[in-house]
C-alpha cells in the first residue's frame, strides 16, 4: 500500500513543501529511504523502528520505501521521523487514511517521545503559503510556529497522542501563543561619564544605522559604549521579529517553548572566530554571526585582531544585507542587516596620542597595524570617532548629570519617523540603506553645504562610496535637527566623522 504524507524542508532560513511517500511491498524486509537524504534521515530507520515496536505496533516484514519529494533537494535532520513513522502504520492499515491538509514534522526517540526541531517558525509560513490547514510538532516548538495566523498548531508530546487522534480517539486542541513579557533590561547611557562624542556619534549611528568605528587607549570605555547601543535603537517590529525568529530558530538557538525574538539582538564574536562563524558556512551551510545580528547589532572588539580573511568576508555581505554561501548540496541566501560597530586602539599599545601615556610603538609598527584593516572594509564604515581616555574630573564628579537611554532614544525615534515619512512606499528602512541612485533626491543639501562637501572630497580623497557615505550620516544628523535640508553644520559634522587618518 502506498501512503503520502505532507512535511517540510528548510532551505536558508525558508520552508517548503515535502511529500514524504512510503510504501509496503512484498519482497525481502528492508526499510530504504531514497531522496537525497542526509545520514541523520537514512538513521530514521532505526528510531522508528524502535518507536513502533515500543508502542505496541507491528512493525512489517517487509519491503519498506520512503521517498523524500522534490528527489531532487538534498535534506538534512531528523524532521522526517514522525511522518515517516505515521506513513508506516498507514500503509500497513493501523490508522486510517490521513487527512491530506495535515502536515508533519518532528524527531522521535526509540519510546516514541517527540523531540524539538530547528526550523518551526519557517516551516508554519510556508504551510500557510500552500494552503496547510493543519500541523503537527513538538511541543517545544509549538509556541514558535503559533505565531503564523491562520494555521493550526498542535503541540505533540508523544507519538500516541497524534495516532490517538487520527483513531478519533482523543482530541487535540491548537495551541494559541503565548507571549514571553519579560523583557531584558537594556545597560542604560546614564551610566557612562564622559565621552559625549562617542554617545553623539553612536545617538546618529542608531538614528540612520550607520556602521560605525570606536577608536581609544584599553580602558577609555569603547566597549562599555557599544553595548549600550541597543538602549537607543528603535524596539524590534513584528516583521522584524519574525524574520530574527527564523534565522535563530534554523540556528537552534531559540530556547524551549520561546516564542518571538522581543529584542534587537546583539551579537559580539570573538576575534578567532573562523570566516565560516562569522559569515555562514559548514557542512550544511548554517547561519553566521553576520546573520544572528540581522535586524540588531553586530560588535567586533579588538577589530585588528580578527583574521584578515573573516574581515574581508564582511564587505560583500555590509554592501548587499545579505549573505550568499554556497555549498556542493546548494546555495543558501541569509539576510545580514545589520548596524556593524567596531572597536580597535589606535596601535599596538594603544597609547597613539594619548594625553595621559606615551605610545611605544614604531612607525612600522602602526602602519603594520592599521594595514590589517583594508581600504575597501574601511569604506564600508560611515562614522569613525576617537574615544579618549575620561578625565579624573568626570569620573570622581558625584553631581555628573550624563544623559539616559530614554531621553536619547526619544531623538531617535522622532528622527526615524522622518525617514519613514521619506521612504514611504519604497523599500528603504533607513538612511544608511539609500540606494546611490536616488541619493540626489533624498538628500538635498544647500549651497553652502555642498561647497563644504566639494572641499573635503577633493583635500581628503575620498572615494565616490565615501561621498555616499558622508552625505547618508549628514541626511541622518539633519533628521536628528528635524531639518528636511541638510545645512552647512550637518555637513561638517558629518564630514569630521569621515577622517579616518585623523582620528586613528
Amino acid at each position: 500500500m502506498l501512503s503520502k504524507l505532507l512535511s517540510f524542508g528548510v532551505n536558508g532560513i525558508d520552508g517548503y513543501m515535502v511529500t514524504v511517500e512510503t510504501h509496503v511491498s512484498n519482497g525481502m524486509p528492508a526499510v530504504d529511504i531514497v531522496g537525497l537524504a542526509d545520514n541523520a534521515i537514512k538513521e530514521s530507520r532505526e528510531r522508528v523502528r524502535s518507536a513502533i515496536k515500543n508502542n505496541s505496533f507491528s512493525f512489517p516484514s517487509s519491503r519498506i520505501t520512503v521517498n523524500l519529494a522534490p528527489a531532487d533537494v538534498r535534506k538534512s535532520g531528523a524532521v522526517y521521523d514522525v511522518p515517516i513513522m505515521l506513513g508506516i502504520l498507514e500503509s500497513t492499515g493501523a490508522i486510517p487514511k490521513i487527512n491530506p491538509s495535515y502536515a508533519f514534522a518532528g524527531e522521535l526517540s526509540l519510546d516514541g517521545y517527540v523531540r524539538g526541531i530547528n526550523g518551526a517558525l519557517s516551516m508554519a509560513l510556508c504551510a500557510k503559503e500552500n494552503g496547510v490547514t493543519h500541523i503537527f510538532l513538538p511541543a517545544e516548538n509549538a509556541n514558535e510556529a503559533s505565531v503564523v495566523e491562520g494555521v493550526k498548531i498542535y503541540a505533540v508530546e508523544h507519538i500516541s497522542q497524534i495516532v490517538n487522534f487520527l483513531k478519533d480517539e482523543t482530541a487535540l486542541s491548537p495551541h494559541r501563543y503565548i507571549a514571553d513579557s519579560s523583557v531584558s533590561a537594556f545597560l542604560d547611557f546614564k551610566d557612562v561619564k564622559g565621552q559625549e562624542e562617542a554617545k553623539r556619534a553612536l545617538e546618529i549611528a542608531a538614528s540612520g544605522l550607520h556602521n560605525i568605528c570606536l577608536s581609544g587607549p584599553p580602558g577609555s570605555g569603547k566597549s562599555m559604549l557599544a553595548k549600550r547601543l541597543p538602549s537607543i535603537m528603535p524596539p524590534i517590529s513584528t516583521e522584524e521579529a519574525i524574520e530574527t525568529t527564523k534565522i535563530y530558530s534554523m540556528a537552534g538557538l531559540l530556547e524551549k517553548n520561546s516564542g518571538l525574538v522581543k529584542q534587537r539582538p546583539f551579537r559580539s564574536p570573538h576575534h578567532s572566530v573562523s570566516t565560516a562563524a562569522l559569515t555562514g558556512g559548514g557542512p550544511w551551510a548554517k547561519p553566521g554571526e553576520i546573520s544572528l545580528a540581522h535586524n540588531g547589532v553586530l560588535f567586533l572588539d579588538e577589530l585588528p585582531e580578527f583574521h584578515r580573511d573573516a574581515l574581508e568576508a564582511l564587505r560583500a555581505p555590509l554592501e548587499d544585507n545579505r549573505v550568499v554561501v554556497a555549498r556542493a548540496n546548494g546555495t543558501h541566501i541569509y539576510p545580514s542587516n545589520i548596524m556593524l560597530v567596531g572597536a580597535m586602539n589606535p596601535c599596538p599599545c594603544g597609547y597613539l596620542n594619548d594625553d595621559f601615556h606615551p605610545c611605544t610603538c614604531s612607525a612600522n609598527q602602526i602602519e603594520r597595524y592599521k594595514s590589517k584593516l583594508s581600504g575597501p572594509l574601511m569604506d564600508r564604515i560611515d562614522i569613525f570617532v576617537n574615544v579618549a581616555s575620561v578625565k579624573y574630573e568626570e569620573l570622581a564628579c558625584e553631581n555628573y548629570a550624563a544623559e539616559s537611554s530614554e531621553d536619547i532614544l526619544q531623538r531617535v525615534l522622532i528622527a526615524r519617523q522622518m525617514q519613514a515619512q521619506r521612504f514611504k512606499g519604497t523599500d528603504i528602512t533607513s538612511n544608511a540603506t539609500i540606494p546611490s541612485a536616488q541619493i540626489k533626491a533624498m538628500c538635498k543639501t544647500s549651497k553652502k553645504a555642498q561647497a563644504v562637501l566639494e572641499k573635503a572630497f577633493k583635500s581628503m580623497g575620498l572615494s565616490a562610496r565615501s561621498y555616499d557615505k558622508i552625505l547618508k550620516v549628514a541626511r541622518t544628523i539633519a533628521d536628528l535637527e528635524q531639518s528636511n535640508l541638510i545645512e552647512e553644520m550637518h555637513m561638517l559634522e558629518a564630514v569630521q566623522y569621515r577622517n579616518f587618518d585623523r582620528k586613528f
